[in-house]
């Protein structure tokens, strides 16, 4: 059975819901992975990634090869296209066994009518690259490799910033560990992945990080399942220090998967009189709790499938800090979720804002006086960041910002801003707010 896989049509399958805005890599590709061979599983994720990271600027080319787009009920085909365009821009695979390896994939996906066209279309690529492309040259979506509406609103958010963004989202990022420094110095840890010829780099903010030069399978990755080590970008891992916890406090990790946050907290700050998680999915709930239990920290909190809306959840004790990794865009993390850039939309923006204020209204009467409340989200629009704190302090009197003062990203009205880098941290923002101590009447 493993022979008679076409690792091509494969991700054609895999792409064409999200051609038609059905599920996401993450929802499509973990299923395609256990049908495929092993050795051939970095290629199958490499298809799929690289022509989703590519899009834009390749369904602009097979316009343009094209004498008719594909009819609704061809998506397979039109992803087997881009999935070929991809390889003879991009890929290291020989541009002849690429070539033959698609087309043959035609048949794998039963439309052998079509291998004619996907042939006649590739080989005309490639001859005529470099004339075809140079007519591309004032093509926004050529150029940028965004949709429009994602392009104009990073102008219009980021007039100084915006084409950084754009460039830095179509990289590969690192993979990144976090050391659990209740096993390991960031040292010792250094040390350890030396020795299994892992070589990586400290973060640059965050004494917990620790930079691959190459991304790895984690089964190669020393004491991993003894929970030495997770997988979380730097940007991520500020969050522990911002919410500054101290032993013997009660803490509130909201829309708490995939758990990352919630066990660097764990991990940072033994201790803890009570911590409890909430997260909406049962399914999402279920990462956290391998995590926890991977690291040994299923004991050290109370994880609620719960809405982070509601207060039915709620035992009216308040708490000392409060975490909200609140749910966005994500179009801070494009670089490891390619697929954002087509399936999420502009007016997605506004219903995000509204959950996102809805969630730090609901949570904020949890949060005692004196008390730390940490807002963040890996989106690089200030419509989900620094407007959705200025409007909740205009609406809560007893909230008080704290100005964050750090070496990473860019200091706004209310917080601090980080872009996406090269070789470096994802897009994030943060903010820190206090609840003002209540006021004894004389």
């Amino acid at each position: 059975m493993a022979d008679s896989i076409n690792v091509r049509a494969l991700a054609a399958k895999v792409l064409a819901p999200l051609l038609r805005q059905h599920g996401s890599l993450s929802s499509h590709l973990p299923d395609a992975l256990q049908h495929c061979p092993e050795q051939d599983r970095a290629l199958l994720q490499q298809l799929c990634f690289g022509t989703m990271r590519e899009l834009f600027r390749l369904e602009v080319i097979a316009d343009s090869l094209l004498k008719k787009p594909f009819q609704d009920r061809d998506y397979e085909l039109q992803a087997l296209l881009l999935i070929g365009l991809w390889q003879l821009r991009h890929s290291r695979i020989p541009a002849h066994a690429a070539l033959n390896e698609t087309v043959d994939a035609t048949s794998a996906l039963n439309h052998d009518w079509a291998r004619k066209l996907i042939n006649a279309v590739l080989r005309r690529y490639q001859r005529e690259a470099g004339q075809l492309e140079a007519g591309f040259a004032d093509n926004p979506q050529f150029h940028w490799n965004h949709p429009q509406w994602m392009i104009s609103k990073l102008e219009h958010n980021w007039p100084e910033h915006w084409q950084g963004i754009l460039a830095a989202n179509d990289q590969q990022a690192p993979m990144t560990l976090r050391v659990n420094k209740r096993q390991l110095t960031l040292e010792s840890a250094q040390r350890k992945l030396q020795g299994a010829e892992i070589p990586a780099q400290q973060g640059h903010f965050s004494d917990t990080a620790l930079v691959l030069e190459h991304a790895v399978d984690v089964r190669r990755i020393p004491g991993f399942d003894q929970g030495w080590f997770s997988v979380q970008d730097e940007a991520a891992q500020l969050s522990a220090g911002l919410l500054d916890a101290r032993a013997g406090q009660r803490v509130l990790d909201a829309c708490a998967a995939p758990g990352g946050k919630l066990c660097h907290l764990l991990e940072a700050t033994p201790g803890l009189q009570d911590v409890v998680a909430v997260e909406l999915e049962p399914a999402r709930a279920q990462r956290i709790t391998d995590n926890l239990m991977r690291l040994g920290l299923e004991l050290e909190c109370r994880l609620l499938t719960a809405d982070a809306t509601s207060q039915d959840w709620w035992d009216r004790q308040p708490f000392d800090r409060i975490l909200i990794d609140a749910p966005c865009s994500g179009t801070g993390v494009i670089r490891r979720h390619p697929d954002i850039k087509l399936l999420r939309r502009g007016e997605d923006i506004n219903a995000l804002a509204q959950v996102q204020l809805s969630i730090l209204s609901n949570l904020w009467p949890m949060l005692a006086p004196g008390g730390r409340l940490v807002y963040a989200t890996c989106s690089v629009f200030s419509q989900e960041n620094e407007r959705i704190i200025e409007r909740f302090i205009k609406q809560h009197p007893d909230a008080c910002h704290v100005p964050i003062n750090a070496s990473w990203g860019i200091s706004r009205p209310y917080g601090r801003q980080l872009f996406p880098q090269p070789g470096s941290h994802d897009g994030f923002y943060y903010a820190v707010l206090t609840k003002t101590e209540e006021r004894i009447a004389s």
